[in-house]
């Protein structure tokens, strides 16, 4: 009998769990367990098909993995694709399940990173095994790459590897990482139910702000007019109340006609409440790359209950639309007011690709040959991905990680979010979908 080939599809959904089972946790501060431990399995897998992957380690324990196949055409742009091995931290309290178990459950596997984004480093691996375990040669040359530290601005990953390695990246022109290529279902014109994969074209850029209020510092029972959570708390209301004004950038504007159109649902500028309905869970991001957002995250502030103490501090997370970050600097700044400093703890630029192109084709290509109903339209992730730093080199980078999803699964709110799961079959799906990409972009 002929020897069997194991598929990407074969194996997809045990990368996954076993990825799941090693917690990666990042934190943010320089604890937790690190990647090294996912690399060395990635590195493994990688080995037992003949390729021979390089490593390169920020920081003890916080290491990347690349490895480069040659395509057929070594003169055309390289496509890197690439995911992030950390995850964010998971309370094992808030769980229905173990967060670091992989368990099988309902027909999803469970866990920390499901979503964010094992499930994507599970789709690439398997792919890359079958490609070599078959001795296909794509078409042109692929740089993959697993990187640290995507989960705290990619310092220790993405970042790094630019700044002290851009050899890694020679000749590569485009890139495709996680957060798009998953389905939404919505009820079309006709009252049908349709399929339509979000492609992630554009990013808001990141800004990471400390607020720090400064006062003096006092006894508890004497009264005091300079108290510095006072000034913090009223900086943080200020902030809080403001209303950033709305700005379509290409990328949303094509989301928003294009759903419109397939669902025949009239809307303006000024309201989109029953258009963005169409989008059940996913309405999340979407609503987030309507304006440049703020969103205070962490206090610090006191050590003794019966002082009052000379400063307090709050972390506000801030994303803006491109071109937009001169503008919100000077907005926080004059909202925080006169006894507040802001200190910018990390940034990171936004970014805007076109929804055109011989990358873009394939990516539907690849979609509606195994959902041949599929609607894709582009949209802008409120968060940001590795591909910033990549953009430093030129590189070209969208989100694609393909996921054919339930209806009734609220997918995009489970990203950072308790009991984050993918289902069974989307990965599959992902997986054949992946490989048919690679074998023709």
């Amino acid at each position: 009998m002929p020897e069997t080939t194991t598929t990407a599809q074969d194996e997809v959904v045990q990368i996954c769990q076993d990825l799941i089972r090693i917690d990666t946790s990042n934190f943010g501060d320089g604890s937790g367990p690190g990647e090294a431990e996912a690399a060395a399995y990635v590195v493994q897998s990688l080995r037992e098909v003949g390729l021979e992957p390089q490593t390169f380690e920020s920081d003890p324990g916080r290491v990347s993995v690349v490895v480069r196949i040659p395509g057929a055409d070594r003169e055309r742009g390289a496509l890197c694709i690439h995911g992030h091995l950390d995850v964010v931290p998971a309370n094992a309290a808030d769980w229905s399940v173990d967060p670091f178990s992989g368990e099988l459950r309902d027909g999803c596997v469970w866990g920390r990173g499901a979503v964010d984004m094992k499930d994507m480093d599970a789709m690439i691996l398997a792919c890359v095994r079958e490609l070599a375990r078959t001795g296909t040669v794509p078409p042109r040359d692929l740089v993959i790459v697993f990187f640290a530290d995507e989960e705290a601005g990619g310092r220790k990953g993405s970042h790094f590897l630019v700044e002290q390695h851009p050899e890694v990246f020679d000749g590569v022109t485009e890139a495709i990482s996680e957060v798009g290529g998953y389905s939404v279902t919505v009820t079309d014109r006709d009252g049908s139910e349709r399929r339509t994969y979000l492609l992630q074209t554009a990013e808001k850029g990141i800004s990471w702000l400390r607020l720090t209020a400064h006062g003096r510092a006092g006894h508890g029972s004497v009264p005091n007019d300079e108290n510095a959570i006072v000034r913090l708390a009223e900086a943080i209301s200020r902030i809080a109340a403001h209303t950033w004004p709305r700005e379509f950038i290409p990328s949303v504007r094509t989301l928003l006609e294009g759903l419109g159109e397939l669902t025949g649902t009239s809307w303006s500028d000024e309201d989109l409440e029953d258009l963005l309905d169409h989008l059940r869970g996913a309405q999340g991001f979407v609503r987030g790359t309507l304006q440049d957002t703020s969103n205070v995250t962490m206090l610090d502030a006191g050590y003794k209950h019966n002082v009052i103490p000379q400063h307090a501090s709050a972390n506000v997370d801030c994303r803006f639309l491109p071109g937009h970050e001169e503008q919100l600097l000077a907005t926080i700044a004059e909202l925080a007011g006169e006894h507040v400093s802001v200190e910018v703890l990390h940034r990171d630029i936004a970014l805007d690709a076109p929804f055109e192109g011989d990358l873009v084709e394939a990516m539907v290509a690849a979609l509606r040959t195994e959902d041949p109903d599929a609607v894709v339209l582009p949209y802008c992730l409120s968060g940001g991905t590795d591909n910033k730093a990549l953009s430093l080199l030129g590189v070209t980078g969208y989100g694609f990680a393909p996921l054919r999803l339930p209806a009734d699964l609220d997918f995009a709110p489970m990203f950072h979010g308790v009991d984050e799961r993918v289902p069974v079959d989307a990965l599959q799906f992902g997986a054949r979908v992946l490989g048919r990409l690679i074998a023709t972009c």
